[in-house]
Formats: C-alpha cells, sequence, structure tokens
C-alpha cells in the first residue's frame, strides 16, 4: 500500500514537469512483521521516526506517510507537511474470510468469530460493537494480511508462537483500494458507528522546512508587516550556523533601520525573532505604520 501511495504521489510530481525517483526505505515496521508496534513508539515510531531523519539527513528530499501514522502530540523541527493527496474514503471495513459470508457474521453477531487488526482503536470499537469476538494481534501489509486471512495462516508472535486464524479482519477502505482488493469487502463500518482515526484516508508528503524561509517570515510576524510593508529580509546557512539580515524603510529610502545577528541554523523562528524585537527597539513599528494604505 505505501508503494502504491507514493507512485500516487510521484506520478502528480512527474506531471508536473519534475524528476521523481521512488526510494524504497525499511523501516523498524516493515522489518518486525511479529510484534506489536507499541514497544517501537507505535506507528509513528515504527514506520515514520527512521524516515523523517532520512529527511533531516538530506538522504531523501520527501517523504510519504499515512497521516493517521504520523504522532499528533510532538513537534517536527526542521520538518513541514508540504502537500496532501486529496482524502481517500476514511472508514473501516470489515473482511471476511473466502468461504464466509456477511449473514454468517451478522447472525451470530460475531460470536466465534476472531477478528484481526493491529490498531487498538480498532480493537476497542470492535468489542464494543461485538462484545462476543474476539480480537487478535494481526499485522501487514493489506494485500498480505488478507492473504493470510484466506490460507488461514497463524499470526507469528516475537516467542515464537502464533494465534489465529482469523475468520475477519478490519481495515481501512482505502488501503484495499489501494491494492486492488476494494471487492473483498463485506461490510463498511458507517463513521458514527466505528470512528475513523485523525487522518484516515489522506496521505501526506513531509519534506524538510526551509528554515531561511522561517527566519525570515518571523520577522515579518513580529513586526506584523503587511505585503506592501518597506520590510527587507535575508538569511543564510553555513554549515550549522544561520546569519539574518533585516531592515525597514521608509517609503521615501531616507530613513532606514537595520538589524544583523547570527544564531544556530537548527533554531531560525527564535533568529528572526531576535531580529523583529530589535527592529522595534529601534522604531519600526512607527515606519511601518505610516506606510499601510489610509
Amino acid at each position: 500500500m505505501a508503494l502504491a501511495q507514493t507512485a500516487e504521489i510521484a506520478r502528480r510530481l512527474a506531471a508536473a514537469g519534475t524528476d521523481v525517483e521512488i526510494v524504497k526505505f525499511e523501516t523498524t515496521g516493515d522489518s518486525d512483521q511479529t510484534g506489536k508496534l507499541l514497544p517501537h513508539g507505535g506507528k509513528g515510531g515504527a514506520f515514520v521516526a527512521e524516515i523523517r531523519n532520512a529527511v533531516r539527513s538530506g538522504e531523501l528530499h520527501a517523504a510519504m506517510h499515512s497521516l493517521k501514522d504520523m504522532p499528533g502530540n510532538e513537534d517536527t523541527p526542521g520538518l513541514v507537511i508540504g502537500a496532501t493527496l486529496p482524502r481517500d474514503p476514511a472508514n473501516d471495513v470489515l473482511v471476511l474470510r473466502a468461504g464466509l459470508a456477511i449473514d454468517d457474521f451478522r447472525q451470530s453477531r460475531g460470536r466465534g468469530f476472531k477478528i484481526g487488526t493491529n490498531a487498538v482503536r480498532r480493537a476497542a470499537y470492535a468489542r464494543r460493537l461485538f462484545p462476543d469476538i474476539e480480537v487478535i494481534h494481526y499485522r501487514g501489509a493489506a494485500d498480505t494480511r488478507v492473504r493470510k486471512l484466506d490460507q488461514r495462516e497463524l499470526q507469528r508472535l516475537p516467542d515464537g508462537g502464533g494465534v489465529g486464524p482469523a475468520d475477519a479482519l478490519i481495515m481501512a477502505r482505502s488501503g484495499l483500494e489501494r491494492v486492488g482488493l476494494a471487492g473483498r469487502i463485506a461490510y463498511e463500518f458507517p463513521v458514527a458507528e466505528m470512528l475513523p482515526a485523525a487522518g484516515q484516508g489522506i496521505v501526506a508528503v513531509e519534506c524538510a522546512a526551509h528554515r531561511c524561509a522561517d527566519a525570515e517570515r518571523e520577522v515579518l510576524w513580529v513586526l506584523n508587516g503587511h505585503c506592501n510593508s518597506p520590510i527587507a529580509g535575508f538569511s543564510i546557512i553555513e554549515g550549522t550556523r544561520m546569519s539574518l539580515t533585516a531592515s525597514v524603510l521608509d517609503l521615501t529610502g531616507g530613513l532606514i533601520i537595520e538589524a544583523a545577528r547570527t544564531g544556530p541554523a537548527d533554531r531560525p523562528r527564535e533568529l528572526g525573532r531576535a531580529i523583529g524585537l530589535e527592529l522595534l527597539d529601534k522604531g519600526a513599528a512607527d515606519i511601518i505604520e505610516r506606510s499601510r494604505p489610509v
């Protein structure tokens, strides 16, 4: 599924005239197909963290993530979501093992069924909706999970044992569509019945933030500068240091206030804020106010 999502992003970039090379990147979550993801820091630690480090180091120019896998409780210094694809259907769905029908599930209300998922949210909703089911740990790419379901394979565990086989899976509709298995959907959970994960169905492109832009725009923010304000700014990065110079002029060009500083390149906004405050201390606010349209 990840390759299908990446291919779609590459196709759109190529159509816009950008040369694109797809780099396959194996993460901890890819290499460990038996354990639960929580010890690796959840999906964010297992699938996202290592790829983010590759973008920060310059090994990758950009990375594709399912937005639902990106942690929402932490800052990501040096990175920014540069684009997203149009949202795919966000619903979760039920996939039954070959030979089973949705009427079998409905009549039993899931009693005796083993339902596979690795998502704690899906597991909790499944137990709430069908108290008599057994939820089992289940890993793998979307097409791999369906194959294991049909072949009644056990889900391997880190201790060498296994659980299952599963009778059904709860999966994202968008993932099945990406790998051409939408025809396996036996039932689609309405959003009101099983609320999707935040960001589910959205593919995000994450890239390195432009630190020079961050520094220069922080000056504008501090100065409350409008698009026609006589404010100038320019920054450069040399190694681990960033130099920033900014100025404010009156409309005649006869008066200029300037400030210049150097700081850590990984803290561009702090540098921009310091420059902006220095310019305010030197009287920039009055000059900017006089430039505003009457």
